[in-house]
Formats: C-alpha cells, sequence, structure tokens
C-alpha cells in the first residue's frame, strides 16, 4: 500500500529538481561573460589612455556600447538557437542587403565605403556578414550528410557559393581585412562537419598556387617601384594595368610588402610603415612591468597615430603601459575564452550547436591572432580590432551577438532535454 507512496515522492523530488536545475545560475556558464566584462573593461581604461592627451570622448561611448552590447548578450543569450536554423536564409539575406546597401547608400572613408549612416550611430555591415554567414552555413551543414563524394561535393559547392557572395561584396568596398575573416570560420565548420580529407589537400594545393602568383605580383611590384624610384605612395594606381592579380588593390599591395619587405616601400620608415614600427617600438618598450597606465609616450607623444591608437593598435597601449605581463594577461584571457568555446561545442545538444560554437571561436581567433600579430610583427597590417578591447560600437555589437549565441547553447546544451 505504501510503494505507491514512495514511487510518487521519488518522482515529485526528481521534478522538483529539475525544475530547480532549470532556474539557478549553474545553467549560465559564467565564464564567458566573465571573460568578455575584464576585456572590455581593460579596453575603456585603454582607450582612455591612448586618447587622453586629446581629450577624447572615446572611452565614453565605448562604455555606451558595452552596456547596449550586454543587453543584447543578455537577450540573445535566452533565446533558443534554434530559431537561427529555423531562419537560416533570412539572416543571410539580411546580411547581403546591408552589404549591398552599403555599397550604394554608404559613407565614403580614406577611399572605402563600408558604414552605413544612420545619424546618431554608424554601421559596419561587414560585421553583420560573418554572423549571417556563419548561421546559413552551420544550418546547411547541419543537415547534410557527407557520407560519399557525390553529396559532399554538392554540399561544398553550396557552401562556396554562400561564402564567395558575401566576400565579393566585402571586397567592392573594398575591405580585405574583414573579408580574410569568413575563409577559416568557412575551413573550421568544414573540418568539424568531417569533410573528406581530400578536400582539404585540394584546398592546401590552391592556396600555394594562390600564393604563388601573389608572391610574382608583390616581386613585380617592388621592380616596379625600384625602376621609377618611387614610392609605394607615389605609386599608387599606377600599377594596376601590370598586375597579376586585378582585385588587389596598391594600398593592400603596400600593406603586404610593409610586412614581408618594409625597406622597399618604405625606406625611410615615415610612410606606410610608420605604424608598424611604432607600435613594435611601444611593445619593446614595455619591458615585464610596463611604463604605467597613462605613461605611455608612442600614444601620448603622437608617434602612435590618435586615428589607430584607440582601435587597431591597442595592444600596443597594453603592452607598453603595462609590459609583458599586461600584454600576457590579455592573451591569457582570450585564450579562456577560447577554450571556453570549444567547450560549450562539446556539451552542444545538436550539431548545429557544435558548428555555431566552432564558428564562432574561429572568428574571435582570427581577430585575435592578427590583430596582435600586426602589433609585434608577425602578421601583416589587416585594420582588424581586437575583440572587446578595441574601440567600435558595430564590433563590439558583434562580438556580444557572437557570444550571446554560444551562450546560448550552453543554456540550451544536451544535459538539460
Amino acid at each position: 500500500m505504501h510503494a505507491p507512496r514512495q514511487l510518487d515522492s521519488t518522482r515529485l523530488l526528481d521534478t522538483t529538481r529539475r525544475i530547480i536545475d532549470r532556474t539557478r545560475s549553474g545553467r549560465t556558464d559564467w565564464v564567458g561573460p566573465v571573460c568578455m566584462l575584464l576585456l572590455a573593461v581593460t579596453g575603456v581604461f585603454f582607450i582612455y589612455s591612448s586618447q587622453a592627451y586629446a581629450a577624447s570622448s572615446f572611452w565614453s561611448r565605448q562604455l555606451v556600447w558595452m552596456v547596449l552590447g550586454g543587453a543584447v548578450y543578455v537577450v540573445l543569450s535566452r533565446i533558443d538557437y534554434k530559431i537561427y536554423l529555423e531562419n537560416a536564409f533570412w539572416c543571410y539575406l539580411g546580411a547581403l542587403v546591408l552589404l549591398m546597401a552599403v555599397l550604394a547608400f554608404g559613407d565614403v572613408r580614406e577611399g572605402a565605403r563600408r558604414w552605413l549612416n544612420f545619424g546618431f550611430f554608424s554601421f559596419q555591415p561587414s560585421e553583420a556578414a560573418k554572423i549571417g554567414t556563419l548561421i546559413m552555413i552551420a544550418s546547411i551543414l547541419a543537415r547534410s550528410e557527407l557520407r560519399n563524394l557525390r553529396e559532399s561535393v554538392w554540399v561544398l559547392l553550396k557552401v562556396m557559393g554562400i561564402t564567395a557572395l558575401p566576400i565579393f561584396l566585402i571586397l567592392l568596398q573594398p575591405d580585405l581585412g574583414s573579408s580574410l575573416i569568413i575563409p577559416p570560420m568557412v575551413l573550421a565548420l568544414l573540418y568539424v562537419s568531417k569533410l573528406s580529407e581530400r578536400f582539404f589537400y585540394a584546398f592546401f594545393g590552391v592556396v600555394v598556387l594562390l600564393g604563388t602568383v601573389l608572391t610574382v605580383d608583390l616581386y613585380r611590384y617592388a621592380a616596379f617601384l625600384e625602376a621609377n624610384q618611387l614610392t609605394a605612395l607615389e605609386a599608387r594606381n599606377l600599377y594596376q594595368k601590370e598586375s597579376w592579380v586585378p582585385g588587389l588593390r596598391d594600398y593592400q599591395r603596400e600593406r603586404i610588402m610593409t610586412f614581408i619587405a618594409p625597406e622597399v616601400v618604405d625606406p625611410r620608415g615615415t610612410g606606410s610603415a610608420w605604424n608598424a614600427i611604432q607600435a613594435q617600438q611601444a611593445v619593446g618598450t614595455g619591458g615585464f612591468w610596463g611604463k604605467g597606465w597613462g605613461e605611455g609616450l608612442q600614444a601620448r607623444l603622437g608617434y602612435l597615430p590618435r586615428s589607430v591608437a584607440h582601435n587597431d593598435f591597442i595592444f600596443a597601449v597594453v603592452a607598453e603601459e603595462k609590459g609583458f605581463l599586461g600584454g600576457m594577461l590579455v592573451i591569457g584571457l582570450y585564450a579562456v575564452l577560447l577554450g571556453n568555446g570549444v567547450r560549450i561545442a562539446g556539451i552542444a545538444r545538436d550539431r548545429f550547436g557544435v558548428l555555431l560554437c566552432i564558428g564562432v571561436t574561429m572568428v574571435f581567433l582570427v581577430h585575435v591572432f592578427i590583430n596582435i600579430g600586426m602589433t609585434i610583427g608577425i602578421a601583416p597590417i589587416t585594420g582588424l580590432p581586437l575583440p572587446f578591447v578595441s574601440y567600435g560600437g558595430s564590433f563590439i555589437l558583434s562580438c556580444c551577438i557572437l557570444q550571446g549565441i554560444v551562450q546560448s547553447v550552453h543554456r540550451h546544451r544536451r544535459e538539460f532535454q
């Protein structure tokens, strides 16, 4: 007579525990938001430091974007990420519409049309393109079975077409840096989807071929400069007719050559190589402990230009003022954030969740590697900002959206289903 009661009380207790588990803080991953907050606060402090001599308000604007981004993050983290699977096409189409709109109506800044001006703020559609492309490709791969070569080729063709369109529109702006984010992200998604290894061998062959063509083009460009006794700045738009790579602009060649052979394009170090040289000096003179917050000379005296010190080269400011220790702490926070993205991918409830987390992690990895790499001289200057640390409203929102999706995957992970 008492056995059924015992069973009913046990079931009631189990149900109560499950309800409590769904509402406890344990359902939220705190590693990601803590890293985000620490990086964002670090960014505000050093944006202020980099612009203090100019009495700039960039730091206060960054605070506003942090609050807005945080609100977006909280909202998206509570929405079941399955909604993106159901509406992937519309996310992708919206991103393409924004990219086409910027080509038609965008503001022209320094010869590039990358921003949509809404009066009270400007938006960079290339940020939406990364998100829309990620969702679209993840949805296709999550629904596809790559059981044989025929199926793999068909899926691969669809992925290539979806990837090529936003890259093409971004290059028309032109914005080489943002276009470089998408291919590594797509490759990571294909790798996780267990695409045939033969594809990656073929891709490596294509990269080698393109690298060879680019190398020959750069060699001819260097010979063109020497033969005409021109600097890179003087030669802009003069080499295009002789180029082997028509889509590559002279200023982009200049950036690549600044990394490979700065003595060729800027022998005096006062032109295209100036920012890179000053950034490396800032990092090198920081020592182990740094010069102290607000005591960095490169930005304060204007050697590291005000136009780049608070965004593209913010890591140089951190390294000069807080030294090797401060730089490594920032890198350590990124390592934890990236590792956390992989961890959440491992506990995701389905393939789509895995793909979203891996794609977001790869986007952040490329940004961090290239930005810090160009600051210390191991990567060419591409204008990619540092997540949560560099100044930028569109970029802060984009980072918060991407991390909000990762948090959603965690909150709706399989152990709670």
